[in-house]
């Protein structure tokens, strides 16, 4: 009898727990999924460079649930910034494909070899807290990375030149600091960094934007014939690894 008593009671149970499921935590989930929230949509192609208008751009609503959360989500964050990448129509904007001043000042540097990509700093110690700056030789430490959630030093991103250190109101860090000391602190964070990279590399920091964090570690700073010493030292390695590929395609 004690028996059919506690199976009674476990039945009972399960059948009190299924309802709340039922009525009170898979309502929740489906608001979390239908909850909706606007961005800012590009409506025509936008080239690197290019200084973004209005007449280019939308407002639309959509999905909250696993949005990223550099997503932009106001019309004045966008607007009169520059594309650092390519923007196509239906595109979402986020804060790392923007620059606030030209890209002309890099383009010189652009000779076809070599790409300019922003990285988000995720945390105030991932960007060397605040102190890295424009000319610095850096080395990228993938963290939390992947499926195995692991933490690496990538060779091909052992000596990689900074190019702008960019806050959060969309600043270069240069620009911020002459500012009116009376602006809020936190307008002074690092929030991206640009880099100068060859497209091996600016694909991998992109899988790792998506995938991991990534920490920099400053290398060098100083004069310049110095700092691209490092650069030609990165550039022969991601030569020799790319020299096998090349052959294997001849024959």
């Amino acid at each position: 009898m004690q028996w059919v008593k506690n199976r009674t009671v476990l039945g009972i149970g399960c059948i009190v727990l299924s309802l709340l499921i039922c009525f009170g935590l898979t309502p929740l989930f489906q608001q979390s999924l239908q909850a909706q929230t606007e961005i800012v949509r590009v409506t025509q192609d936008i080239a690197t460079g290019e200084q973004i208008t209005k007449e280019k751009l939308e407002i639309v609503q959509v999905g909250a649930y696993n949005l990223p959360s550099n997503v932009l989500t106001s019309m004045d964050a966008v607007i009169g910034q520059y594309a650092a990448a390519v923007l196509q129509k239906g595109d979402y904007i986020l804060s790392t494909k923007l620059s606030a001043v030209p890209l002309a000042e890099f383009l010189d540097r652009l000779n076809g070899s070599k790409q300019a990509i922003s990285i988000s700093i995720k945390s105030f110690a991932a960007g060397l807290s605040g102190k890295l700056q424009s000319g610095d030789i850096i080395t990228l430490i993938a963290s939390d990375y992947g499926e195995m959630r692991t933490t690496t030093m990538p060779p091909e991103l052992q000596y990689v030149e900074v190019l702008a250190v960019t806050t959060s109101s969309g600043v270069d860090k240069e620009k911020a600091s002459t500012q009116n000391k009376s602006d809020d602190d936190k307008q002074q964070l690092p929030s991206t960094l640009t880099l100068l990279v060859q497209p091996i590399q600016a694909r991998l920091l992109a899988d790792i934007e998506v995938k991991g964090q990534l920490h920099a570690a400053l290398v060098y700073r100083g004069d310049q014939t110095t700092g691209q010493a490092f650069i030609a030292k990165q550039d022969a390695f991601l030569s020799e690894k790319s020299t096998p590929d090349k052959e294997a395609v001849h024959e």
